[in-house]
This record gives structure tokens, C-alpha cells and sequence, in this order.
């Protein structure tokens, strides 16, 4: 008996220790978060003032600063590496929902084009180093030491829950978010720079050029040596289309890396935790309806981009350019009106799903849904400044009524989006794919089943049940068994068309984000809203927000992976 009273208070345990230590849990979660804010602020004030000539800080202090951070975090992940995570119980658990397979294979991709983007950093500016600081072929070089060396911390670490040193892992945890975090806003600030340039060289000579860039933003430091020749430019536009590419990667690392924070001295409940293994079902069961009409967004929206390419940065004709902004607003609003239809579809079709909501604690699902909200709210505020420079503004034509529809679908689709997403986040899996008791499993093997043979052999009293339960079988009864035999024969119709939605949703995300990434952005081509908030709002508030924006595009993609493929 005494045997027995000390094994039922065993797992009463586990629930205690994490008790006992939520005060100190909260402490330490207090001081690296003020920790990251102070380095956030400090790196946010760098890289804002570095744009700037009348300030008297220059890129290459931004850069410095960078690459301390950068160098400090490689050191922590390699202290974690090598003794925090090999110390005896430092990982009791592992959280089966942060980093899924679609989330680090992103990161990978993205960090590929990041080091393709250092490897041009590195040869344009290597082109002419005499006249350079030496931290501008240093920065690249150690970005892609931190690129690879967090890869692989990502990679292998994402779903630990850390039980050892835990004020210095999350201190750790912090200081590469806040790294992240400032190497976004570095790329984000050089981008915008470089396309003001290239916007000011387009519409005035050189003299009138260098007298703006005095009176106003900052040229980079290389602009001021000579880049004449054909292997230096193809190194300098080759970089300036990658970041892209470097921004989306150290967004993806910051969630990541949010994750992992917030587990750290996590206790997993297991019952509530299942473990989604990767299943390459892309094209199972489905109609191809979905997957058709997505390539031909997706298509479509790649040959609007190099014609709208073609046409403003090519052309100086004012024709051209109106056609191009016709020809973008007609995509997108096509293209932005069949997503908000069939998210709203989507949405109706959740109304007759039988499953449960899962109410479990989830730090992944809890960050998907603040992201989505927050990500969001860049394009929101695009939409609506448009909104008001078109209604105030006179006179209108046929520009200014597709900009407007346009502005009012991209409201519209964000949101319906949106809840599609997050109420399949919320939804538990399917019970079709883990409800069958081994048991049920044996008899789909069968070849040809008598249904009715197998409803007769089924014990259908009371008595044959209650032995059944005694023995620790799960009683059956014959009904259920019908429909489980012929349940994998068919999907329901409701995930079907969740599918068919979810992957028509994908490309079209896909295209959205290809498009502003890459150069099309008709914020700084349409002048209603240049001439409406003058040549310096406009563009400050769009570099701002569109970031956001665009990363809203690939969370989204691997939102809908992760749910509904």
C-alpha cells in the first residue's frame, strides 16, 4: 500500500517544479526583454540616423555596431551548441509546433540567397577598398559566418525547451532576436536608399543629383568611389536584388528564435501535443482547381512584373506609364477579389466542420496569429493613406477609381485572409487521419470484407462489451466499424475544397509577395499620392509599412502549409 500511495503522487511532480519556479520564470523573462529593448533602440537610432547626410553618423558605424552584435551571438549559439545543450537534462521535452519543416525550409532557402547576396557585398566593395573602411568588406563577411552558424542552430534547435542555464539562454535567445531584428532595419533602410537614388538619377542630371543628395539623404560611401567597371556593377545590382531575399530570411529567424524564448523552461503537456510529421500529400486527393487557377495567378502576375519592369523604369513616355499602372491595378484587383471569394467560401465551409477548437496552450499558433494581425496592419496603413489622397484629391480619372478599388480589396482580402487562417489554426486535426485503434487498422487490409460478416462477428451484448472494456479492448460496435471500413475510401468534402482553397491562397500569396519584392511597387510611380503628401511623407510611409507587408505575404504561405497541405 505505502508502495502503492508513492507512485500515485510521482506525477504530481512535474507539475509542482515548474510552479515553484514561475516567479523567477517571470523575472527572467523581464530582464532579457528590457535587455532587447535598450539593443533595439540603440541599433534603431544608428541605422535611421546613418541615412541621413546632416547627421554625423555614417554607414560604417551602423555597420560596426552590426557586426558586434553578429559576433556575440555566433559565440552564445556556440556556447549553447557545445554546453547547453548536451548538459544532462537541459532538453526534457521538445514543442512538436515551432519550427515546422515549412518554416525551416524557407529559412534555408532564404539563407542561400543571403550568402549569394554577401558573396557580391564582398566583391563590389572589394572592388575599390582603398578608398573604403575596412568594415564594409568585414560586415559581409561575418553576416555570412552569423547566416550559417543560426541556420544551423535553427535547424536543430527550434523545438527545445530548455532546462539549464535558463536567464542566459534566454538573454542568448534576445540578443540574436534583436540582431535580427536590426539587420532588418539595416537592409530595409539601405533598400529604400538605393531606390530613392535611383529614382533621383532617373528624373534629374548628375549636378542637380549630387546638390539633393547634400541637401538631404545620404549616399552610400561607395557611390562616392568609381564603379566603372562590368563586373563591379553586375556585383552592385546583383546584391540590391537579394535583399529581398535577406529580409525575409532574418524575419523568419526572428519568429523562430521568439519561439524557442518563449519555451524556454517549458513543461509539455504530451496528451495535447501531437507530433505532425511531415506528408508529401500535395497533390492526394484533390480536384486540381485549386493548384490550376494558382499557376495562372501566378504566371500572370510574373509577366505583369516584367512588363511593368519594361515599361516605367525603361520608358520615359508618361503613355507607357499609365498603361503599366492599368495593367498592375487590373491584376491585382482580379487577383485580390477571387482570394477574399474564396476565403469567405472558406469561411462558410468552416460552419459545417464537426471539429473540435483546440484551446491548448501553443506559443507557435499564439506568434502565427499575432504576426498575421501585425504584419497586416503595414499594408492597412498603405491602403488607407491611399484611400484618403484619392478621395480629397482632384481631379480623378480612370487611374485614381482603380487605385481606390484597388486599396478597398487589399483591405477586404487582408481580412477575410486573415480569419481563414486563424480559425484553421484553431481547428484540431482531422480525426480520420489518427482515429483508427489497431483493431480497425487490421481489417483495411483485408481484400474483400463481407460488411455484414463483420457486423455479424462483432459481439453486439452487453455482457461481451463489458468483458471487452474489462480486458482493456475498446468496445466497437458494429455501426462504427461500417464506417470506419469505409471512411479512407472517400475525404470529406469539406476538406476538399479547404484544400483546393488553401492552395489556390498559396501561389496567389506567392505572386504577391514576387511582386513588391522585386521592383513593381506603383506606391512611388502614381502620383496622386506624391502630389497629395509631397515627395518626402509618401515614400518615408511606404518604406515603412511595405516591409511589413511583404512579409505578411510569406507568413501567410507558411501559415497555410502548415494548416491545410
Amino acid at each position: 500500500s505505502s508502495q502503492r500511495a508513492s507512485f500515485s503522487h510521482q506525477p504530481h511532480q512535474p507539475s509542482s517544479t515548474p510552479a515553484s519556479k514561475e516567479v523567477w520564470k517571470k523575472g527572467g523573462r523581464m530582464f532579457s526583454i528590457l535587455l532587447a529593448v535598450h539593443l533595439a533602440l540603440l541599433a534603431c537610432t544608428l541605422v535611421s540616423s546613418g541615412a541621413f547626410e546632416k547627421i554625423a553618423v555614417h554607414d560604417y558605424d551602423v555597420f560596426f555596431l552590426l557586426t558586434v552584435m553578429m559576433l556575440i551571438v555566433i559565440v552564445w549559439i556556440i556556447f549553447y551548441l557545445v554546453g547547453t545543450a548536451r548538459c544532462p537534462d537541459a532538453i526534457l521535452c521538445k514543442d512538436s509546433h515551432a519550427g515546422p519543416i515549412w518554416l525551416r525550409g524557407g529559412l534555408v532557402l532564404f539563407a542561400i540567397f543571403s550568402l549569394v547576396m554577401d558573396v557580391f557585398k564582398i566583391g563590389y566593395y572589394s572592388s575599390f577598398y582603398s578608398c573604403l573602411s575596412a568594415i564594409k568588406i568585414i560586415y559581409p563577411i561575418v553576416q555570412a559566418i552569423f547566416v550559417v552558424v543560426q541556420t544551423y542552430f535553427l535547424w536543430i534547435s527550434a523545438k527545445d525547451c530548455v532546462h539549464v542555464h535558463l536567464n542566459i539562454t534566454r538573454c542568448g535567445l534576445m540578443l540574436t532576436l534583436t540582431t535580427n531584428l536590426a539587420v532588418w532595419m539595416s537592409a530595409v533602410t539601405d533598400e529604400s536608399v538605393h531606390k530613392a537614388h535611383s529614382k533621383l538619377k532617373k528624373n534629374a542630371t548628375e549636378e542637380i543629383f549630387r546638390w539633393l543628395l547634400k541637401a538631404g539623404m545620404r549616399s552610400s560611401s561607395a557611390e562616392e568611389c568609381n564603379c566603372n567597371s562590368q563586373i563591379c556593377q553586375v556585383f552592385k545590382n546583383g546584391y540590391f536584388w537579394l535583399y529581398p531575399f535577406n529580409i525575409e530570411y532574418s524575419l523568419f529567424a526572428s519568429a523562430m528564435v521568439y519561439v524557442m524564448w518563449k519555451n524556454v523552461g517549458r513543461f509539455i503537456d504530451h496528451h495535447s501535443h501531437h507530433l505532425n510529421r511531415l506528408k508529401f500529400r500535395l497533390f492526394r486527393r484533390t480536384f486540381f482547381v485549386g493548384i490550376v487557377l494558382g499557376l495562372i495567378v501566378l504566371v500572370s502576375g510574373l509577366g505583369v512584373l516584367i512588363l511593368y519592369e519594361v515599361q516605367v523604369n525603361s520608358s520615359t513616355e508618361h503613355s507607357k506609364k499609365i498603361q503599366a499602372l492599368t495593367m498592375y491595378y487590373t491584376f491585382n484587383i482580379v487577383c485580390l477579389g477571387l482570394m477574399s471569394l474564396v476565403c469567405i467560401g472558406g469561411s462558410v465551409i468552416y460552419r459545417f466542420d464537426k471539429r473540435d477548437m483546440d484551446r491548448h496552450k501553443n506559443p507557435t499558433r499564439t506568434l502565427d496569429v499575432a504576426l498575421l494581425m501585425g504584419a497586416a496592419l503595414g499594408q492597412y496603413a498603405i491602403s488607407y493613406y491611399s484611400i484618403v489622397a484619392i478621395v480629397a484629391s482632384t481631379p480623378r480619372d480612370a487611374i485614381s477609381a482603380l487605385n481606390l478599388t484597388y486599396a478597398l480589396l487589399m483591405i477586404a482580402q487582408h481580412t477575410f485572409q486573415n480569419i481563414f487562417i486563424i480559425e484553421g489554426l484553431h481547428r484540431q486535426p482531422p480525426k480520420e487521419d489518427h482515429k483508427h485503434n489497431s483493431h480497425q487498422k487490421g481489417l483495411y487490409g483485408l481484400t474483400f470484407v463481407n460488411i455484414n460478416a463483420v457486423s455479424l462477428r462483432v459481439p453486439e451484448s452487453s455482457s461481451s462489451l463489458a468483458s471487452n472494456s474489462a480486458s482493456g479492448a475498446e468496445a466497437v460496435h458494429p455501426s462504427d466499424l461500417v464506417r470506419s471500413l469505409t471512411a479512407p475510401k472517400k475525404m470529406n468534402w469539406r476538406r476538399k475544397f479547404l484544400r483546393e482553397i488553401s492552395m489556390f491562397l498559396l501561389l496567389s500569396n506567392i505572386i504577391l509577395w514576387i511582386v513588391p519584392a522585386f521592383g513593381a511597387r506603383p506606391q512611388f510611380d502614381n502620383d496622386t499620392e506624391l502630389n497629395f503628401y509631397g515627395d518626402s511623407m509618401w515614400p518615408a510611409i511606404v518604406d515603412i509599412c511595405l516591409p511589413f507587408g511583404i512579409f505578411y505575404r510569406m507568413h501567410a504561405v507558411a501559415s497555410l502549409l502548415e494548416v491545410y497541405i
